[in-house]
């Protein structure tokens, strides 16, 4: 008994550093914003108790509405497309290919990245006469020549797999020698018709790109920013949920997908019956960790702040932070502070239902 409770008071002094930062830092604070949410508190004047008020102030504020619509768009868009997208690069970075380590390396650099460096690069590439609106002008002058280069490679590559066919030989319609000869056609048919002036590429001036200032919404649904940001946070939130994936891949025997080519299964049907079932509580970690982060999107959106409009970049997070540091002295304590909490137990209201449907191991559903 005195060498257990030895080794408890041992492992008690080793906790106590994080447990007194766990205290100031989280238990204080929550219980500081809970105390504020249920005051008229603005950093100035003598706070009042106003039980439900800042709550109904919250909720009545039509920007809190629009953040809580932004803060829904990006967290389902962005989480579909993290998760989809690290899936698939991890399945190829599993593959065995030459020079492997470089391109693991290079897809995970992005997520090392300080996010305010690539938000900036962000800013500088979709600016009005920035990169993405000089090769928007480029593709949009050469459609014609780009049409016409893919309608000769498919007619080429279609001709000759059917050839080959004709003669009782193996060709995929994606064989790789066959392929390379449709290219060399393409181009030079392409090439050709430009030439002669059967097509022809533009010559338009380059369009402004007005995505960071514009007011309008993608679909009706997305703002613009908004959308930005999206691209932004897929690119550099990727690399991190592949390494996850590409970890659980290694765990799936290799005999298994074995029987499964014998039993005949394509790649798809493998990836599908096979690769993503067994998945299953990787997938749920991703997700998981997917929407707390996206529901509490913060920086990039304050990145913006000034480029973009506020409604269009606006997230719960940034509410918190907008209510108190408007720059009109007016710094509304007790709103922020309620919708801090409403973030919080919408935050947890969504892993549950999340942990509800989608079991991600044996204990999740329970």
């Amino acid at each position: 008994m005195k060498t257990s409770a030895k080794e408890s008071m041992t492992a008690f002094w080793f906790l106590l550093p994080f447990l007194i930062a766990l205290v100031v830092f989280f238990a204080f604070a929550f219980g500081r914003t809970v105390f504020f949410s249920f005051t008229n508190y603005n950093l100035f004047n003598k706070m009042d108790f106003v039980g439900l008020g800042s709550y109904v102030d919250t909720v009545r504020d039509p920007l809190f509405i629009t953040a809580l619509g932004n803060t829904f768009v990006f967290s389902i868009t962005v989480t579909l497309l993290q998760t989809i997208g690290a899936l698939l690069l991890a399945i190829v970075l599993n593959q065995k290919l030459s020079g492997l380590g470089f391109f693991r390396t290079a897809y995970y650099f992005p997520s090392i990245a300080s996010s305010a460096v690539t938000t900036l690069i962000f800013i500088w590439l979709f600016r009005p006469t920035g990169l993405i609106s000089y090769f928007g002008t480029v593709l949009g002058n050469s459609a014609s020549w780009i049409a016409a280069f893919a309608l000769i490679l498919i007619a080429v590559q279609i001709g000759q797999v059917l050839l080959e066919r004709s003669r009782n030989l193996p060709a995929s319609w994606f064989d790789p020698a066959l392929l390379v000869v449709s290219l060399i056609a393409a181009l030079i048919g392409a090439s050709l018709l430009n030439a002669f002036g059967v097509i022809r590429i533009g010559d338009a001036d380059p369009t402004p790109l007005t995505w960071l200032s514009s007011r309008d919404k993608l679909l009706g649904i997305l703002p613009y920013p908004l959308a930005v940001i999206i691209v932004m946070n897929t690119f550099t939130t990727i690399p991190t949920l592949m390494l996850t994936f590409l970890a659980g891949l290694q765990g799936i025997s290799n005999s298994v997908y074995e029987a499964a080519s014998i039993d005949g299964a394509n790649p798809i049907e493998q990836m599908l019956y096979i690769t993503v079932p067994m998945l299953r509580p990787v997938t749920f970690y991703v997700v998981t960790v997917s929407i707390i982060g996206t529901l509490q999107m913060f920086d990039q959106a304050a990145m913006l702040d000034g480029t973009a409009p506020l409604e269009g970049t606006i997230t719960l997070a940034y509410f918190v932070y907008n209510a108190i540091f408007r720059g009109s002295g007016d710094a509304m304590v007790g709103v922020a502070s309620a919708a801090a909490l409403i973030l919080a137990l919408l935050t947890l209201g969504v892993v549950q239902i999340q942990r509800r449907f989608f079991v991600g191991d044996e204990g999740a559903g329970k």
